[in-house]
């Protein structure tokens, strides 16, 4: 470090309560990743014990380039157990997993009393062994979730906007805290999350153009077109389509010519409203998404003949699953047990173990292999759901745990490579 430029904390200049999340209108000129608030973070239920946490609204993008406010939490070591480096301390940019589109379910916003408080405080043991392990942390809330307003939905699974959430906050981190945040990263997230560190690898070279070592995803959200297309050919199904407005959400995001009301069935469309103030687990209920079979939920004879709303919002669907571009190492984790996201599915559908391989099609040019940990249900090594677990996350949350150690070990040698 240099002694003639001491480590200063970043002025607090960020109203308090939830008038946080309410950027200047108009947003003040700069470049994606520039800070608009800071201060620290006053929210127990969203701080990580193990570090310093501050709560950061940044300038950032939406997939038509324009510019949007992203919340998010920056955590940092305790400076008493890990002093800062030569060099600064070392990143992860954190990719959370589903919890809805509604402001108070965002992971910075959640006060514990949410739908979503049980999977948003779930990762919270890893990102502190990484606290512990001497790197930062960095934690987007994504495009509008938290800041978002009734015309602004957060466009769930969009994958160019999820990665500028990723990306954007490791510039923010490294404007905040210069001389403490280094210039080496890496990025992980969860179900939503993997995937959408997924994208944030394909587009961290244009964004930020230095410093990614490598990007892991564990159970990673993948194929959402063949998820849609069983749930609404089946009708015997029905629970899990809660996602269908989630979906509607990203592909309005990505399309804001799909209208819900041609898209939606009318007995769903009267529901459309609750995406705005429920979190996932919410809309699973039987007064909501829950209570509407997926095979009811679309207009018409979807998906055998599907109307052209809907043939748009299938187009979207099938530009999220995330078999991209990726020159840096990749890690994927994919428990067989996983109920939510599945390693394999009858063809012509198509889970993670599928993704694996489209991702090694696509990235042998690059020399990339994807690294894959994939927990056998009857091995050894299978992931198990912990006996305590009040809230019934099961495999899918467990593998998180399961996998934290492997996980870790991989990410210290690539931070620790010349």
């Amino acid at each position: 470090m240099n002694e003639t430029s001491p480590i200063t904390d970043p002025v607090e200049n960020g109203p308090a309560g939830e008038a946080f999340y309410t950027a200047p209108s108009p947003l003040p000129a700069g470049v994606p990743g520039d800070p608009v608030y800071v201060r620290r973070l006053d929210n127990p239920a969203a701080a990580l014990e193990a570090g310093e946490n501050w709560l950061v609204l940044y300038r950032s993008q939406d997939v038509r380039g324009g510019a949007v406010a992203t919340s998010g939490i920056i955590a940092l070591p305790d400076r008493n157990e890990h002093p800062v480096p030569a060099g600064g301390y070392p990143l992860v940019s954190w990719a959370h997993g589903t919890v809805g589109v509604a402001n108070i379910v965002a992971p910075s916003r959640d006060r514990g009393d949410t739908g979503a408080s049980p999977m948003n405080a779930y990762p919270n043991d890893l990102l502190n062994s990484f606290l512990r392990r001497g790197w930062a942390v960095a934690m987007t809330d994504y495009e509008a979730l938290g800041t978002g307003t009734e015309d602004h939905l957060h466009p769930y699974l969009l994958g160019a906007s999820e990665a500028n959430g990723v990306l954007d906050i490791v510039l923010a981190a490294r404007r905040l805290f210069r001389g403490r945040i280094g210039e080496k990263y890496a990025i992980v997230g969860h179900s939503q999350g993997g995937q959408a560190a997924l994208f944030a690898a394909r587009y961290a070279p244009e964004r930020v153009d230095s410093g990614l070592v490598g990007v892991a995803a564990i159970a990673p959200s993948n194929h959402a077109l063949g998820l849609v297309r069983i749930g609404a050919a089946d009708p015997n199904v029905g629970e899990g389509f809660a996602f269908t407005p989630l979906f509607l959400a990203g592909a309005i995001g990505g399309n804001p010519g799909i209208d819900p009301a041609q898209v939606l069935s009318d007995e769903a469309l009267l529901i459309w409203p609750h995406v705005r103030d429920r979190s996932r687990a919410e809309l699973s209920a039987d007064d909501s998404w829950g209570g509407i079979l997926g095979s009811n939920q679309f207009r018409g004879t979807y998906p055998n003949r599907p109307n052209d709303h809907q043939k748009l919002f299938e187009t979207e669907l099938g530009a999220m699953n995330p078999k991209v571009e990726i020159k840096v190492p990749v890690r994927i984790a994919q428990a067989d047990n996983d109920l939510r996201v599945k390693a394999s599915l009858l063809p012509p559908f198509k889970g993670t173990d599928d993704l694996v391989d489209e991702l090694n099609e696509t990235n042998k040019k690059h020399g990339v292999e994807v690294e894959y940990a994939r927990y056998a249900e009857k091995s050894d090594d299978a992931v198990k759901v912990p006996e305590n677990d009040p809230y019934a996350l099961g495999v899918h949350f467990a593998t998180i745990n399961h996998d934290a150690a492997a996980l870790s070990d991989w990410i210290h040698d690539l931070f620790t490579q010349a």
